[in-house]
């Protein structure tokens, strides 16, 4: 999971904490835009309980007066009338509820996509990329054959100001076979890596 030296294992852990409190920030901001979106649902929640309540109280009234004789079916129309309007207001208010969520759900993952994706598609494949190198750097950094593919990778990776500080023929040691020249290049790959050098021979 970390390096073997201090400072690129610290360089590590506070990315590492840096990325989960990044993603836990971006998080509680998306709830809070939802919490904040669907405060606009509060007017068409009131809009449905006052038609419910309205049809309701629609209902009853129609419902007595109904009982009226003779004229009781006549008088009842209007009241039925206006009931369906307050049931067909309450439902708009119902309807504008569901737009509301709808609207904050969708903002909110808007919100908290765009982080994520950095973080699922730039620091985690760097994070794991390295945890496999230095997995296999440091499964064969002491081997024999190991460290001579240590020093290859470092030759065809590292840049030329860091090889000619081993020696301007750094290469042609590590042809001729040169045991210190093949150390010391395996131990720059895995100082790059982070890792502690292979065990002396």
């Amino acid at each position: 999971m970390y390096a073997d030296r201090l400072p690129t294992a610290v360089r590590q852990l506070l990315t590492d904490l840096f990325v989960v409190l990044w993603i836990y920030c971006w998080i509680r901001a998306g709830l809070w835009v939802h919490d904040l979106v669907e405060k606009l649902g509060v007017p068409g929640r009131k809009v449905q309980e006052a038609g419910t309540a309205i049809a309701g109280n629609l209902g009853d009234i129609g419902g007595k007066v109904g009982r009226v004789p003779l004229v009781g079916d006549e008088l009842t129309s209007p009241f039925s009338r206006a009931a369906d309007a307050a049931n067909g207001l309450a439902e708009a208010g119902r309807q504008q509820q569901e737009i509301v969520a709808d609207l904050a759900l969708a903002v909110s993952l808007l919100i908290v996509a765009a982080p994520l994706a950095l973080v699922l598609f730039g620091w985690l494949p760097l994070r794991l990329r390295w945890m496999r190198r230095a997995a296999v750097a440091a499964r064969v950094r002491n081997d024999p054959a190991g460290r001579d593919l240590l020093a290859l990778r470092a030759l065809a990776s590292r840049p030329l100001n860091e090889l000619t500080r081993l020696g301007p023929d750094i290469a042609q040691s590590w042809r001729n076979g040169d045991a210190a020249a093949v150390d010391a290049l395996a131990a720059l790959e895995l100082r790059e890596l982070g890792l502690k050098p292979a065990k002396a021979r």
